[in-house]
């Protein structure tokens, strides 16, 4: 049997603990060479015992001085980032690394691994929206192969296994509609942050919980879509299906559809990123009948989901605006998040934003470098933060 030579980067959030979970049930199969984390240093010590990985990554400066000792003393390599782990330890690239890192915190990380693994799995949305052309060169570079994580990219990725993507006519990727579904537009302006992280279906972070909430998740997937199988946006259509069974349907021009059906769980994608064509039995609910005959699909209400509008704007192609629009939706979830602005600011703020004659221009710019994103990311935040300032 061939063991694998696993790294996980953002091994604390949900889709790194979902990855540990599947190697601790599956140890014997595994060789976990590093884990990390930002600050949540005391899940990362616990993980280092259930799976005995022998190095770890703190990119947090200060939580990586608070807890060195701790892992010295269990006779654990940590290391301040992931560069400084690579020179020490990848000797030869590692069969499989999953991406976990939220945000863009996890760009530099993201490309910075891939010249050290055969296979590398990207849960980073953030990366691949603003940084797709930087990150497709380096994979070429270093013949990695790329596996999307995303439950609906995932499904598209197995869907159009030995198909041209030129026979596609159409690709619907699903949407549960959030916990506010079933609301109208005028008592959205009082919800609550806490009820909007509450998704009825999957177990997720805040931020991308409220994301869901306001479809911009739905946006952001279309995005990525577009940019990691080249398909042209105007073949991309979103649907509402609350129960979260199906996650991707393509329409193909032979009259084919091909329909892809999971239980929402984001173990499911991950296990099969891990194994790919190696057949493996992961332990999974029965099919559904009665979500089945009940799939419920629907058309967007596209006055409630503003969000939606946001993708007219978007060029089949890689360019700096998609940092506009990732860094400024971010801070507006934060500001959310923490009671400052209420829920329908969200969307009309990012609007404001996206609007401004600075950032509508950087439409037909693509980035150069991770510090074109960086820089333009920390100007469009603290603008979006001004402006907030101002309306309260």
């Amino acid at each position: 049997m061939i063991i694998k030579k696993i790294g996980i980067l953002g091994s604390t959030g949900s889709i790194g603990e979902n990855t540990v979970k599947i190697i601790q049930n599956n140890n014997q199969d595994f060789n976990v060479i590093f884990l990390s984390t930002n600050t949540n240093v005391k899940k990362l010590l616990k993980q280092t015992s259930i799976i005995k990985t022998k190095s770890v990554i703190i990119f947090d400066k200060k939580s990586y001085l608070k807890y060195k000792k701790k892992f010295i003393i269990k006779k654990i390599k940590v290391f301040n980032s992931f560069n400084e782990l690579k020179k020490k330890i990848i000797k030869k690239k590692l069969d499989y690394i999953m991406c976990a890192i939220t945000g863009l915190a996890g760009l530099d990380s993201t490309i910075n691994c891939i010249d050290s693994t055969k296979n590398i799995a990207i849960a980073n949305k953030e990366s691949i929206i603003c940084a797709w052309d930087l990150i497709k060169k380096k994979l070429n570079k270093y013949k990695t192969k790329f596996i999307p994580v995303d439950s609906e990219h995932f499904s598209i990725w197995s869907l159009l296994k030995n198909e041209s993507v030129s026979n596609v006519e159409k690709i619907i990727i699903t949407a549960s509609g959030g916990p506010f579904l079933n609301l109208k537009l005028k008592e959205l302006r009082n919800v609550k942050s806490k009820d909007a992280v509450k998704h009825p279906n999957w177990k997720m972070g805040n931020k991308i919980s409220v994301d869901s909430a306001t479809l911009m998740n739905k946006v952001f997937e279309i995005i990525e879509a577009q940019r990691i199988f080249n398909i042209n946006m105007n073949k991309f259509l979103i649907l509402i299906h609350p129960k979260s069974y199906i996650h991707s349907i393509i329409k193909f021009y032979n009259g084919q559809i091909k329909i892809l059906a999971h239980d929402p769980d984001m173990k499911i994608p991950i296990f099969n990123s891990i194994y790919q064509n190696t057949y493996r039995k992961i332990v999974t609910k029965k099919i559904n009948l009665n979500i089945l005959n009940n799939i419920n699909l629907s058309k967007v209400d596209t006055n409630k989901f503003q969000s939606l509008k946001f993708l007219k704007k978007i060029k089949n192609k890689n360019t700096l605006f998609e940092t506009v629009l990732i860094s400024a939706n971010d801070e507006l979830v934060d500001l959310f998040i923490k009671n400052k602005i209420n829920f329908l600011d969200i969307q009309e703020k990012l609007t404001n934003i996206i609007n401004n004659k600075k950032y509508s221009s950087l439409i037909s710019k693509k980035p150069k470098n991770i510090s074109d994103i960086i820089t333009l990311s920390e100007d469009v935040r603290l603008k979006t933060r001004n402006l907030c300032v101002k309306i309260k």
